[in-house]
């Protein structure tokens, strides 16, 4: 891959990651583990009412808590592999992943023949 696209790619990434962080700070408290946050728990009273509408709110946060977090790690991990000079190779059989591919989706770690392999496809 040329050092342009990786740049693009880079700065892709670098913008998600800011972005997820800053949407996980809106509900969250980072804990001191790399990565991981913890949602807050909503106080909107005392009334029987408030307390349903809390616990489903703290439902749905931890979900978005997951999913985020799950987003988050996956934009690190390909920073990590840029950073080491090893981004774009399959984590499955090791060929280049289709550059196309990377522009549409940076956090991709396998190629297209093997994820499809993986999804029973093939």
């Amino acid at each position: 891959m040329d050092k342009e696209s990786l740049e693009k790619i880079k700065q892709k990434l670098l913008e998600e990651k800011e972005k997820l962080e800053n949407a996980l700070a809106g509900f969250t408290k980072k804990t001191s583990v790399e990565d991981d946050y913890k949602a807050e728990f909503p106080d909107f009273g005392n009334k029987e009412d408030e307390n349903a509408a809390e616990v489903a709110t703290f439902s749905d946060r931890l979900s978005l808590e997951q999913n985020l977090e799950l987003s988050l790690r996956d934009v690190n991990k390909a920073l990590q592999y840029i950073e080491k000079d090893d981004y774009g190779k399959c984590k499955y059989c090791g060929e280049d992943i289709d550059a196309r591919r990377l522009m549409v989706r940076p956090t991709s770690s396998s190629c297209v023949q093997c994820k499809k392999r993986l999804k029973g496809e093939l």
